[in-house]
């Protein structure tokens, strides 16, 4: 069962993890590029590009929760809830999950309002720009998270 728990766990954090991951990343540069005082056709692009990252961070971010379920299952069957590295995982887990919902997806619903309202890019760059860092805190969060899962400080397995 444990070995079922994690490959779960596992498969479903780098679909949609990684994903998440991607997408947002790419997401305040394609929306810039629709803000783009330029033609009218590479405007509507760049605008349904970010609207489709956004679609994708979203969809991913919800079906994300299983990452966490999957994974305090595994670390129960393991025996391991209790040790300091899977408590600072899940803190950091949270903590990503809360920038993701709180600052992440929000700001890309700014910056799209922005684009779909023909704001220009010069308007539009602060926006972006914060958006940029969140999104890197929040990767720095799930990179952290991830050496913790394959190190396990204190682990016996030689790891």
């Amino acid at each position: 069962m444990t070995e079922f728990l994690l490959s779960v766990h596992v498969l479903v954090a780098i679909v949609t993890v990684g994903s998440i991951t991607v997408a947002a990343s790419m997401f305040p540069r394609c929306a810039l590029r629709a803000c783009d005082g330029g033609e009218r056709e590479g405007r509507r692009e760049g605008t349904a590009t970010a609207v489709l990252l956004h679609r994708v961070c979203t969809g991913y971010a919800v079906a994300g929760v299983v990452v966490p379920v999957f994974g305090i299952a595994t670390g129960a069957q393991l025996g391991v809830l209790t040790d300091a590295w899977l408590i600072v995982s899940l803190v950091m887990t949270v903590a990503a999950a809360a920038l993701l919902g709180l600052a992440v997806l929000p700001g890309q619903r700014r910056l799209l309002a922005l684009a779909e309202g023909a704001a220009t890019k010069e308007a539009a760059r602060p926006t972006a720009s914060r958006l940029s860092m969140v999104t890197g805190m929040f990767n720095v969060l799930w990179a952290v998270v991830v050496v913790l899962m394959i190190v396990r400080p204190g682990s016996t397995t030689g790891a």
